[in-house]
Protein backbone atom coordinates (compact mmCIF):
# COMPACT_ATOMS: atom_id res chain seq x y z
CA UNK A 1 0.00 0.00 0.00
CA UNK A 2 1.31 4.03 -0.73
CA UNK A 3 2.19 5.33 1.71
CA UNK A 4 0.56 8.71 2.56
CA UNK A 5 2.00 11.64 0.99
CA UNK A 6 4.41 13.83 3.45
CA UNK A 7 3.71 12.46 6.39
CA UNK A 8 5.11 14.85 9.19
CA UNK A 9 7.59 13.84 11.78
CA UNK A 10 5.92 15.38 14.44
CA UNK A 11 2.76 13.32 13.84
CA UNK A 12 4.91 10.09 14.41
CA UNK A 13 6.04 11.25 17.76
CA UNK A 14 2.59 11.34 19.04
CA UNK A 15 1.66 7.87 18.01
CA UNK A 16 1.63 6.40 21.61
CA UNK A 17 -0.29 8.98 22.99
CA UNK A 18 -2.63 9.06 20.03
CA UNK A 19 -3.63 5.50 21.12
CA UNK A 20 -4.88 6.01 24.58
CA UNK A 21 -8.27 5.59 25.44
CA UNK A 22 -10.83 8.39 25.88
CA UNK A 23 -11.54 7.83 29.15
CA UNK A 24 -8.05 7.44 30.46
CA UNK A 25 -7.53 11.22 29.50
CA UNK A 26 -10.32 13.26 29.45
CA UNK A 27 -13.39 13.64 31.41
CA UNK A 28 -16.56 12.63 29.87
CA UNK A 29 -19.96 13.22 30.37
CA UNK A 30 -20.78 10.74 27.38
CA UNK A 31 -18.62 7.61 28.20
CA UNK A 32 -17.00 5.89 25.45
CA UNK A 33 -19.42 2.64 23.53
CA UNK A 34 -17.18 0.61 21.16
CA UNK A 35 -17.31 -2.81 19.91
CA UNK A 36 -20.90 -3.29 21.72
CA UNK A 37 -22.93 -4.60 18.98
CA UNK A 38 -20.69 -8.23 17.46
CA UNK A 39 -21.17 -7.17 14.08
CA UNK A 40 -19.32 -3.98 14.16
CA UNK A 41 -16.24 -6.90 15.23
CA UNK A 42 -12.82 -5.01 15.20
CA UNK A 43 -14.36 -1.75 14.59
CA UNK A 44 -12.35 0.13 17.64
CA UNK A 45 -8.83 -1.23 16.79
CA UNK A 46 -9.47 -0.57 12.93
CA UNK A 47 -10.08 3.11 13.42
CA UNK A 48 -6.66 3.68 15.82
CA UNK A 49 -5.16 1.45 12.82
CA UNK A 50 -6.49 3.38 10.07
CA UNK A 51 -6.59 7.00 11.75
CA UNK A 52 -2.92 6.65 12.46
CA UNK A 53 -1.95 5.48 8.69
CA UNK A 54 -4.15 8.60 7.79
CA UNK A 55 -2.19 10.73 9.83
CA UNK A 56 -5.35 12.18 10.78
CA UNK A 57 -5.03 13.91 14.32
CA UNK A 58 -8.41 13.07 15.69
CA UNK A 59 -11.72 11.15 14.87
CA UNK A 60 -15.00 11.28 16.77
CA UNK A 61 -17.38 8.31 15.54
CA UNK A 62 -21.24 7.72 16.63
CA UNK A 63 -23.27 5.04 15.14
CA UNK A 64 -27.16 4.92 16.02
CA UNK A 65 -29.01 1.65 15.14
CA UNK A 66 -32.73 1.00 16.29
CA UNK A 67 -32.70 4.27 18.29
CA UNK A 68 -29.39 3.15 19.96
CA UNK A 69 -26.32 4.04 20.38
CA UNK A 70 -23.89 1.32 19.42
CA UNK A 71 -20.59 2.74 19.17
CA UNK A 72 -19.50 6.37 20.46
CA UNK A 73 -15.67 6.78 20.64
CA UNK A 74 -13.00 9.59 20.23
CA UNK A 75 -9.78 8.79 18.26
CA UNK A 76 -6.00 10.20 18.46
CA UNK A 77 -5.55 13.80 19.90
CA UNK A 78 -7.15 17.34 20.06
CA UNK A 79 -4.17 19.20 18.83
CA UNK A 80 -1.25 17.47 17.01
CA UNK A 81 1.33 19.61 19.09
CA UNK A 82 -0.34 18.24 22.57
CA UNK A 83 -1.64 14.88 24.08
CA UNK A 84 -5.06 16.08 25.11
CA UNK A 85 -7.47 13.11 23.53
CA UNK A 86 -10.72 13.83 21.73
CA UNK A 87 -13.93 11.78 22.86
CA UNK A 88 -17.57 11.56 22.33
CA UNK A 89 -18.01 15.03 24.37
CA UNK A 90 -15.41 16.93 22.08
CA UNK A 91 -16.07 19.81 19.95
CA UNK A 92 -16.28 19.74 16.34
CA UNK A 93 -16.98 22.29 13.53
CA UNK A 94 -19.60 20.40 11.08
CA UNK A 95 -19.52 22.76 8.70
CA UNK A 96 -22.77 22.26 6.08
CA UNK A 97 -24.20 19.41 8.01
CA UNK A 98 -25.72 22.30 9.86
CA UNK A 99 -27.84 23.37 7.24
CA UNK A 100 -30.04 19.95 7.63
CA UNK A 101 -30.47 21.51 11.31
CA UNK A 102 -31.60 24.91 9.76
CA UNK A 103 -34.04 22.99 7.49
CA UNK A 104 -35.35 21.48 10.56
CA UNK A 105 -36.26 24.78 12.39
CA UNK A 106 -38.20 25.62 9.17
CA UNK A 107 -39.71 22.41 9.30
CA UNK A 108 -41.02 23.12 12.80
CA UNK A 109 -42.62 26.46 11.42
CA UNK A 110 -44.16 24.99 9.06
CA UNK A 111 -45.78 22.33 11.59
CA UNK A 112 -46.79 25.23 12.89
CA UNK A 113 -48.72 27.11 10.03
CA UNK A 114 -46.34 29.93 10.08
CA UNK A 115 -44.62 29.15 6.68
CA UNK A 116 -44.75 27.10 3.59
CA UNK A 117 -41.95 25.52 2.09
CA UNK A 118 -43.32 26.82 -1.65
CA UNK A 119 -43.45 30.51 0.12
CA UNK A 120 -42.31 33.51 -1.62
CA UNK A 121 -38.91 34.59 0.23
CA UNK A 122 -40.05 38.28 -0.29
CA UNK A 123 -42.66 37.79 1.67
CA UNK A 124 -40.97 37.03 4.57
CA UNK A 125 -37.96 39.55 3.74
CA UNK A 126 -39.02 41.85 1.78
CA UNK A 127 -35.72 43.67 1.60
CA UNK A 128 -34.27 40.49 -0.34
CA UNK A 129 -33.03 41.17 -3.70
CA UNK A 130 -31.26 39.20 -6.70
CA UNK A 131 -30.07 40.33 -9.90
CA UNK A 132 -32.72 39.35 -11.41
CA UNK A 133 -35.82 41.34 -10.85
CA UNK A 134 -37.97 38.86 -11.94
CA UNK A 135 -36.48 35.83 -9.97
CA UNK A 136 -36.31 38.23 -6.31
CA UNK A 137 -40.25 37.73 -6.93
CA UNK A 138 -40.45 34.42 -7.58
CA UNK A 139 -37.80 32.51 -5.32
CA UNK A 140 -39.48 30.35 -3.47
CA UNK A 141 -38.11 28.48 0.16
CA UNK A 142 -38.16 25.19 -1.28
CA UNK A 143 -35.71 27.20 -3.89
CA UNK A 144 -33.17 28.23 -1.12
CA UNK A 145 -33.02 24.57 0.29
CA UNK A 146 -32.35 23.02 -2.95
CA UNK A 147 -29.67 25.08 -4.54
CA UNK A 148 -31.96 25.51 -7.50
CA UNK A 149 -31.83 29.84 -7.13
CA UNK A 150 -28.29 29.71 -9.53
CA UNK A 151 -26.35 31.95 -7.71
CA UNK A 152 -23.53 29.51 -6.81
CA UNK A 153 -20.94 30.32 -4.71
CA UNK A 154 -19.44 34.13 -3.68
CA UNK A 155 -15.77 33.13 -2.83
CA UNK A 156 -15.83 29.67 -2.49
CA UNK A 157 -15.87 27.21 0.78
CA UNK A 158 -12.81 28.21 2.67
CA UNK A 159 -12.43 31.88 1.22
CA UNK A 160 -15.21 34.09 2.99
CA UNK A 161 -16.99 36.59 1.77
CA UNK A 162 -16.97 39.76 4.07
CA UNK A 163 -15.73 37.80 7.00
CA UNK A 164 -16.60 40.12 9.57
CA UNK A 165 -19.72 41.42 8.34
CA UNK A 166 -23.49 40.51 9.52
CA UNK A 167 -25.50 37.84 7.55
CA UNK A 168 -28.30 41.02 6.10
CA UNK A 169 -25.12 42.86 4.87
CA UNK A 170 -23.57 39.48 2.87
CA UNK A 171 -26.87 38.33 1.56
CA UNK A 172 -28.10 42.02 0.11
CA UNK A 173 -24.60 41.99 -2.00
CA UNK A 174 -26.42 39.45 -3.70
CA UNK A 175 -28.44 42.01 -5.45
CA UNK A 176 -25.12 42.33 -7.32
CA UNK A 177 -24.32 38.40 -8.05
CA UNK A 178 -24.05 37.34 -12.01
CA UNK A 179 -26.27 34.24 -11.80
CA UNK A 180 -24.29 31.09 -12.70
CA UNK A 181 -27.23 29.52 -14.16
CA UNK A 182 -31.20 30.10 -15.11
CA UNK A 183 -32.76 29.82 -12.28
CA UNK A 184 -34.22 26.34 -11.65
CA UNK A 185 -32.37 24.81 -14.46
CA UNK A 186 -30.01 22.47 -12.20
CA UNK A 187 -28.49 22.40 -9.07
CA UNK A 188 -26.41 25.05 -8.21
CA UNK A 189 -24.77 24.78 -4.34
CA UNK A 190 -24.73 28.13 -2.69
CA UNK A 191 -24.30 28.83 1.15
CA UNK A 192 -25.81 32.36 1.05
CA UNK A 193 -28.90 30.87 -0.09
CA UNK A 194 -28.99 28.86 3.47
CA UNK A 195 -28.05 31.96 5.51
CA UNK A 196 -31.14 33.45 3.43
CA UNK A 197 -33.45 30.27 5.16
CA UNK A 198 -32.01 31.48 8.27
CA UNK A 199 -32.88 34.61 8.00
CA UNK A 200 -36.57 33.95 7.39
CA UNK A 201 -36.63 31.83 10.70
CA UNK A 202 -35.38 34.83 12.26
CA UNK A 203 -37.86 37.17 11.25
CA UNK A 204 -40.83 34.82 11.92
CA UNK A 205 -39.71 33.95 15.39
CA UNK A 206 -38.59 37.47 16.28
CA UNK A 207 -35.02 36.06 17.26
CA UNK A 208 -32.14 35.30 15.98
CA UNK A 209 -31.15 32.16 14.06
CA UNK A 210 -28.85 31.29 16.71
CA UNK A 211 -31.26 31.67 19.41
CA UNK A 212 -33.78 29.86 17.61
CA UNK A 213 -31.31 26.24 17.14
CA UNK A 214 -30.55 26.78 20.58
CA UNK A 215 -33.62 26.68 22.03
CA UNK A 216 -35.72 24.08 19.64
CA UNK A 217 -33.84 22.14 18.29
CA UNK A 218 -30.45 21.54 20.87
CA UNK A 219 -32.43 21.96 23.95
CA UNK A 220 -35.09 19.21 23.08
CA UNK A 221 -32.75 17.02 21.54
CA UNK A 222 -30.32 16.97 24.59
CA UNK A 223 -27.86 18.32 22.74
CA UNK A 224 -26.08 20.52 25.35
CA UNK A 225 -22.18 20.54 23.66
CA UNK A 226 -24.02 22.53 20.82
CA UNK A 227 -23.42 25.89 19.67
CA UNK A 228 -23.42 28.15 16.14
CA UNK A 229 -20.72 30.31 16.79
CA UNK A 230 -16.74 29.53 17.94
CA UNK A 231 -17.32 33.11 19.98
CA UNK A 232 -19.75 31.11 22.22
CA UNK A 233 -16.97 28.39 23.12
CA UNK A 234 -16.39 28.31 27.12
CA UNK A 235 -13.25 30.00 27.89
CA UNK A 236 -12.86 27.12 30.49
CA UNK A 237 -13.67 24.62 27.64
CA UNK A 238 -10.81 22.91 27.02
CA UNK A 239 -12.35 20.00 25.26
CA UNK A 240 -12.62 21.27 21.52
CA UNK A 241 -10.71 20.08 18.59
CA UNK A 242 -7.97 22.05 16.85
CA UNK A 243 -8.00 22.21 12.76
CA UNK A 244 -5.30 20.99 10.78
CA UNK A 245 -4.62 21.40 7.24
CA UNK A 246 -1.90 20.16 4.76
CA UNK A 247 -0.15 22.94 3.36
CA UNK A 248 2.91 22.52 1.48
CA UNK A 249 3.41 18.97 2.22
CA UNK A 250 3.04 19.29 5.98
CA UNK A 251 -0.03 18.92 8.18
CA UNK A 252 -0.17 21.71 10.10
CA UNK A 253 -2.35 23.46 13.01
CA UNK A 254 -4.62 26.51 11.15
CA UNK A 255 -6.15 29.12 13.31
CA UNK A 256 -9.85 28.58 13.61
CA UNK A 257 -12.38 30.92 11.93
CA UNK A 258 -15.59 32.38 12.70
CA UNK A 259 -18.44 31.41 10.00
CA UNK A 260 -20.95 33.51 11.54
CA UNK A 261 -22.00 35.26 8.30
CA UNK A 262 -22.95 32.01 6.82
CA UNK A 263 -24.16 30.49 9.95
CA UNK A 264 -27.36 28.59 8.84
CA UNK A 265 -25.39 26.93 6.33
CA UNK A 266 -22.20 26.20 7.58
CA UNK A 267 -21.46 27.57 11.65
CA UNK A 268 -22.27 24.54 14.12
CA UNK A 269 -20.32 23.39 16.54
CA UNK A 270 -21.50 19.83 18.31
CA UNK A 271 -20.06 16.62 19.57
CA UNK A 272 -20.23 12.95 18.44
CA UNK A 273 -22.43 12.00 21.20
CA UNK A 274 -24.90 15.02 20.02
CA UNK A 275 -25.00 14.08 16.78
CA UNK A 276 -25.95 10.74 17.71
CA UNK A 277 -29.06 12.47 18.98
CA UNK A 278 -29.66 14.02 15.64
CA UNK A 279 -29.97 11.11 13.90
CA UNK A 280 -31.80 9.12 16.29
CA UNK A 281 -34.38 12.15 15.19
CA UNK A 282 -34.11 11.06 11.22
CA UNK A 283 -34.22 7.51 12.02
CA UNK A 284 -37.05 4.62 13.27
CA UNK A 285 -39.94 6.83 13.63
CA UNK A 286 -38.75 10.16 11.75
CA UNK A 287 -39.28 13.39 13.80
CA UNK A 288 -39.51 11.48 17.32
CA UNK A 289 -37.06 11.82 20.03
CA UNK A 290 -37.82 9.88 23.23
CA UNK A 291 -41.37 9.72 22.90
CA UNK A 292 -41.77 13.07 21.84
CA UNK A 293 -42.80 14.18 17.97
CA UNK A 294 -40.90 16.87 17.27
CA UNK A 295 -41.33 17.39 13.45
CA UNK A 296 -44.53 15.97 11.88
CA UNK A 297 -44.06 12.85 9.85
CA UNK A 298 -44.68 15.44 6.58
CA UNK A 299 -41.97 17.21 7.24
CA UNK A 300 -39.85 15.04 7.51
CA UNK A 301 -41.00 13.21 4.72
CA UNK A 302 -40.38 15.93 2.61
CA UNK A 303 -37.14 16.83 3.91
CA UNK A 304 -36.24 13.50 2.50
CA UNK A 305 -37.49 13.19 -0.48
CA UNK A 306 -35.89 13.93 -3.51
CA UNK A 307 -36.17 17.25 -4.65
CA UNK A 308 -33.57 17.89 -7.68
CA UNK A 309 -31.45 15.39 -9.78
CA UNK A 310 -27.50 15.03 -9.17
CA UNK A 311 -25.32 13.47 -11.25
CA UNK A 312 -23.99 9.99 -11.04
CA UNK A 313 -21.92 9.34 -8.22
CA UNK A 314 -17.95 8.09 -8.77
CA UNK A 315 -18.47 4.46 -7.23
CA UNK A 316 -22.12 3.85 -8.23
CA UNK A 317 -24.46 3.98 -11.31
CA UNK A 318 -27.56 4.57 -8.57
CA UNK A 319 -29.41 8.06 -9.61
CA UNK A 320 -28.48 10.61 -7.21
CA UNK A 321 -30.48 13.82 -6.05
CA UNK A 322 -30.82 16.46 -3.55
CA UNK A 323 -33.76 16.51 -0.70
CA UNK A 324 -33.47 19.71 1.32
CA UNK A 325 -30.23 19.51 3.04
CA UNK A 326 -29.63 15.64 2.60
CA UNK A 327 -28.10 14.13 -0.67
CA UNK A 328 -30.35 11.12 -1.58
CA UNK A 329 -28.46 8.17 -3.05
CA UNK A 330 -28.22 3.86 -3.07
CA UNK A 331 -25.28 1.97 -1.39
CA UNK A 332 -25.68 -1.94 -2.34
CA UNK A 333 -29.44 -1.76 -2.71
CA UNK A 334 -30.11 0.15 0.32
CA UNK A 335 -31.20 4.01 0.26
CA UNK A 336 -29.15 6.58 1.75
CA UNK A 337 -29.85 10.18 3.19
CA UNK A 338 -26.51 12.00 3.43
CA UNK A 339 -24.74 15.07 3.73
CA UNK A 340 -21.42 15.87 4.08
CA UNK A 341 -19.23 18.72 5.96
CA UNK A 342 -16.19 20.62 5.79
CA UNK A 343 -14.39 24.03 6.97
CA UNK A 344 -11.05 25.06 7.61
CA UNK A 345 -9.58 22.27 9.12
CA UNK A 346 -12.20 19.88 9.69
CA UNK A 347 -14.22 17.53 8.03
CA UNK A 348 -17.99 15.34 8.33
CA UNK A 349 -19.67 12.90 7.01
CA UNK A 350 -23.05 11.80 8.09
CA UNK A 351 -25.26 8.96 6.48
CA UNK A 352 -28.19 7.23 7.41
CA UNK A 353 -29.59 4.20 6.14
CA UNK A 354 -33.56 4.14 6.75
CA UNK A 355 -33.89 0.70 5.69
CA UNK A 356 -30.83 -1.04 8.20
CA UNK A 357 -32.35 2.10 10.81
CA UNK A 358 -28.54 2.89 10.78
CA UNK A 359 -26.50 6.15 11.30
CA UNK A 360 -23.44 6.65 11.31
CA UNK A 361 -21.13 10.17 11.38
CA UNK A 362 -17.03 10.57 11.74
CA UNK A 363 -15.98 13.42 12.05
CA UNK A 364 -12.31 14.45 11.86
CA UNK A 365 -9.75 17.60 12.14
CA UNK A 366 -8.31 17.33 8.91
CA UNK A 367 -9.30 16.84 5.27
CA UNK A 368 -9.15 13.64 4.03
CA UNK A 369 -11.64 11.18 2.48
CA UNK A 370 -10.99 8.73 5.27
CA UNK A 371 -14.75 9.34 6.66
CA UNK A 372 -16.29 7.93 3.34
CA UNK A 373 -14.01 4.66 3.91
CA UNK A 374 -15.03 3.97 7.20
CA UNK A 375 -18.72 4.66 6.71
CA UNK A 376 -19.11 2.22 4.46
CA UNK A 377 -17.26 -0.24 6.16
CA UNK A 378 -19.95 0.29 9.19
CA UNK A 379 -22.61 -0.06 6.91
CA UNK A 380 -21.23 -3.41 5.32
CA UNK A 381 -20.87 -4.70 8.66
CA UNK A 382 -24.36 -3.98 9.94
CA UNK A 383 -25.70 -5.03 6.78
CA UNK A 384 -23.68 -8.38 6.80
CA UNK A 385 -22.53 -7.56 3.51
CA UNK A 386 -19.38 -8.98 2.35
CA UNK A 387 -16.74 -6.67 3.83
CA UNK A 388 -14.96 -4.16 0.95
CA UNK A 389 -11.28 -3.09 1.92
CA UNK A 390 -12.58 0.25 1.82
CA UNK A 391 -9.60 1.55 3.32
CA UNK A 392 -7.38 0.58 0.93
CA UNK A 393 -9.11 1.97 -2.35
CA UNK A 394 -9.84 5.38 -0.79
CA UNK A 395 -6.01 5.71 0.76
CA UNK A 396 -4.62 4.56 -2.29
CA UNK A 397 -7.41 6.60 -4.55
CA UNK A 398 -6.39 9.89 -2.33
CA UNK A 399 -2.68 9.16 -2.59
CA UNK A 400 -3.22 8.92 -6.37
CA UNK A 401 -5.57 12.20 -6.74
CA UNK A 402 -2.59 14.46 -4.85
CA UNK A 403 0.26 13.26 -6.87
CA UNK A 404 -2.27 13.67 -10.13
CA UNK A 405 -2.98 17.25 -9.07
CA UNK A 406 0.03 18.29 -7.71
CA UNK A 407 1.87 17.33 -11.16
CA UNK A 408 -0.84 19.96 -12.57
CA UNK A 409 -0.16 22.50 -10.16
CA UNK A 410 3.51 22.24 -11.44
CA UNK A 411 2.61 22.54 -14.65
CA UNK A 412 1.03 25.61 -14.20
CA UNK A 413 3.96 27.01 -12.00
CA UNK A 414 6.28 25.26 -15.16
CA UNK A 415 4.51 28.12 -17.40
CA UNK A 416 5.96 31.26 -14.87
CA UNK A 417 7.84 33.11 -17.61
CA UNK A 418 11.03 34.21 -15.38
CA UNK A 419 12.90 37.87 -15.57
CA UNK A 420 9.87 39.57 -16.57
CA UNK A 421 8.68 42.65 -14.80
CA UNK A 422 6.24 44.87 -14.15
CA UNK A 423 4.97 47.58 -16.37
CA UNK A 424 3.87 50.22 -13.94
CA UNK A 425 5.83 50.91 -10.81
CA UNK A 426 4.79 49.55 -7.09
CA UNK A 427 3.65 53.05 -6.13
CA UNK A 428 1.54 53.68 -9.20
CA UNK A 429 -0.61 50.36 -7.67
CA UNK A 430 -1.35 51.75 -4.15
CA UNK A 431 -5.10 52.96 -3.49
CA UNK A 432 -8.47 51.45 -3.49
CA UNK A 433 -10.61 49.70 -6.03
CA UNK A 434 -13.79 48.59 -5.66
CA UNK A 435 -16.72 46.51 -7.26
CA UNK A 436 -20.32 46.58 -6.35
CA UNK A 437 -20.85 43.20 -5.50
CA UNK A 438 -17.23 42.98 -4.08
CA UNK A 439 -16.97 46.17 -2.13
CA UNK A 440 -13.10 47.68 -1.93
CA UNK A 441 -9.80 46.14 -2.03
CA UNK A 442 -6.71 48.64 -0.75
CA UNK A 443 -3.34 48.11 -2.42
CA UNK A 444 -0.94 49.27 0.32
CA UNK A 445 2.99 49.24 1.27
CA UNK A 446 3.58 46.70 3.64
CA UNK A 447 6.09 46.16 6.86
CA UNK A 448 8.57 44.67 4.91
CA UNK A 449 8.48 47.11 1.87
CA UNK A 450 6.33 44.88 -0.60
CA UNK A 451 2.79 45.13 -1.99
CA UNK A 452 -0.25 44.01 0.26
CA UNK A 453 -3.70 43.58 -0.79
CA UNK A 454 -6.73 44.28 2.24
CA UNK A 455 -10.03 43.18 1.21
CA UNK A 456 -13.14 44.63 3.19
CA UNK A 457 -10.92 46.60 5.38
CA UNK A 458 -11.70 44.11 8.25
CA UNK A 459 -8.33 43.40 9.99
CA UNK A 460 -8.23 40.23 8.64
CA UNK A 461 -8.69 39.46 4.69
CA UNK A 462 -5.32 40.40 4.00
CA UNK A 463 -2.65 38.69 0.98
CA UNK A 464 0.83 39.42 0.52
CA UNK A 465 1.64 40.16 -3.06
CA UNK A 466 4.69 37.89 -4.84
CA UNK A 467 5.40 38.91 -8.51
CA UNK A 468 4.52 36.46 -10.91
CA UNK A 469 5.60 37.85 -14.38
CA UNK A 470 4.68 41.47 -16.02
CA UNK A 471 1.46 42.71 -14.31
CA UNK A 472 0.25 39.05 -12.54
CA UNK A 473 1.01 38.52 -8.82
CA UNK A 474 0.37 35.51 -6.58
CA UNK A 475 -1.34 36.74 -3.87
CA UNK A 476 -0.90 34.81 -0.20
CA UNK A 477 -3.38 35.20 2.46
CA UNK A 478 -1.67 35.49 5.76
CA UNK A 479 -3.59 32.99 6.98
CA UNK A 480 -2.43 29.71 5.07
CA UNK A 481 -5.34 28.35 5.52
CA UNK A 482 -6.70 30.04 2.83
CA UNK A 483 -3.93 29.67 0.52
CA UNK A 484 -3.39 31.64 -2.20
CA UNK A 485 -4.81 33.62 -5.91
CA UNK A 486 -3.81 35.14 -8.81
CA UNK A 487 -4.60 39.01 -9.31
CA UNK A 488 -2.95 41.10 -11.65
CA UNK A 489 -3.49 44.92 -12.62
CA UNK A 490 -3.98 46.27 -16.55
CA UNK A 491 -3.65 49.77 -17.37
CA UNK A 492 -5.76 52.57 -18.82
CA UNK A 493 -5.06 54.63 -22.05
CA UNK A 494 -3.17 57.37 -19.86
CA UNK A 495 -0.56 54.25 -18.38
CA UNK A 496 -1.77 53.91 -14.83
CA UNK A 497 -3.20 51.17 -13.23
CA UNK A 498 -7.29 50.87 -14.52
CA UNK A 499 -8.43 47.78 -12.11
CA UNK A 500 -7.24 45.27 -10.10
CA UNK A 501 -8.36 41.65 -11.39
CA UNK A 502 -8.88 38.88 -8.62
CA UNK A 503 -9.32 35.68 -9.39
CA UNK A 504 -11.72 33.74 -7.00
CA UNK A 505 -11.11 29.55 -6.71
CA UNK A 506 -14.37 28.64 -5.70
CA UNK A 507 -13.56 25.21 -5.73
CA UNK A 508 -9.27 23.61 -5.86
CA UNK A 509 -9.18 20.26 -7.46
CA UNK A 510 -8.08 19.84 -4.06
CA UNK A 511 -7.02 21.59 -1.50
CA UNK A 512 -4.37 19.78 0.22
CA UNK A 513 -2.41 20.59 -2.81
CA UNK A 514 -3.50 24.59 -3.18
CA UNK A 515 -5.85 26.38 -4.33
CA UNK A 516 -4.97 26.09 -7.89
CA UNK A 517 -5.31 24.10 -10.14
CA UNK A 518 -8.94 24.57 -10.54
CA UNK A 519 -11.96 24.30 -12.86
CA UNK A 520 -13.93 26.34 -10.68
CA UNK A 521 -13.38 30.31 -10.34
CA UNK A 522 -14.60 33.78 -11.18
CA UNK A 523 -13.11 36.51 -12.40
CA UNK A 524 -13.56 39.77 -10.51
CA UNK A 525 -12.49 43.43 -11.92
CA UNK A 526 -11.83 46.14 -9.18
CA UNK A 527 -12.50 49.05 -10.91
CA UNK A 528 -9.36 51.99 -9.30
CA UNK A 529 -11.09 54.67 -7.51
Amino acid sequence: MAKLIRKPALFASFTAALALSTQLVCASTAEPITNVEPKLGDLHEHIERTRAQWGIPGVAIAVVHKDEIIHLSGYGVLKQSETAAVNPDTLFGVASTSKAMTVATLGMLVDEGKLDWDDRVIDHLPWFQLADPWVTQEVRIRDLLTHQVGVGRMTGNRIQFMPTADRETVIRQMRYHEFEAPFRSRYVYSNVMYSVAGEIVAAITGKSWDTVMAERLFAPLNMTRSNTSITQFAETDSNIAWPHQWIDGELVEIPRRNFDNVGPSASVNTTAYDMAQWMRLQLGEPGVYEGKRLLSEAVMAEMHQPQVALSRGERTDAVRAYGFAWTLDEYKGFQRSQHGGATDGFNTSLVLVPELDLGIVVITNTFSTYMHALVNTVVDRMAELPEQDWNSEYFEAYNAQYERVLTARQAIEAKRELNTTPSMPAEQLLGSYTDPQYGEVTVFTNADGGLSLHFWNDGISILDLEHWYHDTYRAVWRNRAQREKFVHFTRGRDGKPASLEVTWTLRPHMLQVGIYPTSYSRDVSFKRQ
